[in-house]
């Protein structure tokens, strides 16, 4: 395939307005297989709460750019990530979104049978086969970190550095190395989640979350809480910097009143009574608030279809109280609804004549364009 081009068939643009992609990344299949190998196999995905294995023999199943992956918690106590795939006949592995072994993983169709390693233990009339290295026939290893207790993984040989791309993408929206690490993520626990099916291309939301130009028309209860959105500049249009609660209100909540629990212990005076939004490239949200955040995974099913998997996370001390979070929760619940609901009422124009070229970006979208850069640049030759 050639290299991707900007539209070139609409009207030069305005000053004031740059041009999005075309509509066809938002409705092609093969830019969006294209989009799997290039971007979604070969970056650092967020693929799961840390806590959502929490014992060994644990596991789930997340699809990466087309690839179903294994995470599973070792007898050690250690995540590692594998391609579900055995590698006698290329049976899926384990077949259920998330479950738990006692010490092994067999493979229902030959019953080749692996640790929790990764390696292979056993085999119907293995033992015969004198010949046969066992080292050799393990599961395929995913390279896996944490972070922010979450479970990270990349598909590529040569997985970049995460420090240059999911880290860099925290701080520079912070401005601070040691920012993020106020609200304390890795010891937060879920308190709620909320898996939403998405009837839209993933770039869609990602474009709807890095901006607030529609936020006074769709999000009354959000521009209530920060009424700074209500002029259409989105908190990350600016780093380092949080939009600030109104004057009259008391908490991150649906209706603006005190969610009734304290500020997270760490978060200092400079980031309290604001909200911060980062976007990580390619497919994550973080939502920061003084007593909790909001952290969205997303998962590209289709060119037409995204399953975001939204984790609302506070202090456990919080959970175990028995705290009532549903004023907290019903905020960002409502919030995501009027995203998707607005990005699936875009997506079937995509595909009309009247996008083909794309649209445009005004100037308080205009950091839309570096997503859209990215985008393109990856998915060229």
């Amino acid at each position: 395939m050639s290299s991707v081009e900007l539209p070139h068939q609409q009207p030069e643009p305005a000053t004031s307005l740059i041009p999005t992609l075309p509509g066809a990344h938002y409705t092609d299949p093969a830019l969006f297989e294209r989009e799997q190998r290039r971007i979604f196999q070969a970056h650092w995905f967020a693929a799961a709460r840390s806590s959502d294995l929490p014992d060994p023999g644990a596991f789930r199943t997340v699809d990466v750019g087309g690839e179903s992956v294994l995470i599973v918690r070792g007898r050690d106590r250690s995540l590692r990530a594998f391609l579900n795939v055995c590698r006698h006949r290329g049976a899926r592995l384990c077949v259920e979104d998330s479950g738990a072994v006692r010490r092994s993983l067999q493979c229902p169709y030959h019953a080749w049978t692996y640790g929790l390693d990764g390696s292979l233990i056993a085999a119907p009339n293995l033992n015969s086969m004198h010949d046969v290295d066992r080292g050799e026939y393990g599961l395929i290893t995913v390279a896996l970190r944490e972070w922010l207790g979450t479970v990270w993984v990349c598909l590529a040989d040569e997985p970049p550095s995460f420090a240059d791309s999911v880290q860099s993408a925290v701080t520079g929206r912070l401005g601070d190395d040691e920012a993020i690490e106020e609200w304390g993520i890795d010891e937060l626990v879920v308190g709620r989640r909320i898996t939403y099916d998405v009837k839209a291309n993933w770039k869609l939301i990602v474009e709807n979350f890095m901006e607030c130009y529609h936020c006074a028309t769709i999000h009354p209860e959000l521009t209530e809480v920060l009424p700074e959105f209500a002029d259409g500049y989105a908190a990350q249009y600016f780093v380092g910097h949080g939009a600030e609660f109104g004057e009259d209100v008391g908490g991150f909540t649906v209706d603006g009143q005190s969610s009734g629990f304290d500020k997270l212990s760490g978060v200092g005076a400079d980031h309290d009574r604001r909200y911060y939004a980062i976007t990580v490239n390619p497919q994550v949200f973080i939502n920061l608030v003084p007593d909790h955040v909001i952290f969205h995974r997303m998962y590209p099913m289709a060119v037409d279809r995204t399953v975001v998997e939204c984790d609302w996370l506070y202090p456990r001390s919080v959970i175990d109280s028995g705290a009532d979070l549903s004023k907290s929760v019903e905020l960002f619940h409502r919030v995501n609804q009027q995203d998707f609901d607005a990005c699936e009422r875009c997506q079937p124009a995509m595909s009309s004549k009247a996008y083909a070229a794309g649209g445009v970006l005004v100037p308080s979208e205009h950091h839309i364009g570096e997503f859209r850069d990215w985008v393109a640049d990856a998915i060229s030759d």
